[in-house]
């Protein structure tokens, strides 16, 4: 196995080239949205985290009691979702045959445990703005050359970083990406 490599901080020019390295991903053919998405995440996954984290110290310093609130909310519910998901059979099974529907209880268990706290707003703002950000550049943003040459090096297990192991624990691999892609397609063409 692979050591843990910290992605390289990509420039501001291959991070947000022109919108001529952006285009609409194709909603009729899951498979290539889905790769693209995943090859963004674990190549641009040092710029997505400074955009996190400066959108995050922005609400944090206008919110202070809410994020930590928030903060302390979702690292339990995800923490304790990645052990049982890894130490309860029942629920290891349920990640496995549902990963979209495993990291969606996830998040509905945060939003629920958030809103007893009364920082709701904070959440949405917080871990939200990030994640749509995140999602939106990653969805739109084409790949390079470059990108997919470091996608290929971490599905064959040369290198391993936080963001490939991230998608791992959430039971997001390959083959679960297929089970997510076969779903959407269904809904698609319903």
């Amino acid at each position: 196995m692979a050591k843990v490599e910290l992605a390289p901080f990509r420039s501001w020019d291959d991070f947000f080239p022109g919108w001529e390295r952006f285009a609409k991903p194709d909603f009729a053919d899951m498979t290539k949205w889905n790769n693209r998405v995943v090859s963004n995440l674990l190549y641009y996954q040092s710029n997505y985290l400074v955009v996190a984290i400066a959108v995050f110290l922005i609400v944090g310093f206008l919110n202070p009691l809410g994020m930590l609130a928030a903060m302390a909310v979702v690292s339990a519910v995800f923490l304790g979702s990645v052990w049982a998901g890894e130490n309860r059979a029942a629920i290891k099974n349920f990640k496995r045959q549902n990963p979209a529907a495993f990291v969606i209880a996830v998040m509905v268990a945060s939003y629920v445990l958030i809103s007893l706290l009364g920082s709701v707003m904070t959440f949405m703002t917080a871990i939200t703005l990030p994640l749509t950000l995140i999602a939106t550049h990653a969805s739109f943003r084409l790949r390079n050359m470059k990108n997919k040459l470091e996608n290929k090096m971490e599905g064959a297990g040369l290198k391993r970083s936080p963001m490939g192991i991230l998608l791992e624990a959430l039971g997001q691999q390959e083959e679960n990406l297929q089970k997510i892609q076969t779903f959407l397609e269904r809904k698609v063409k319903e």
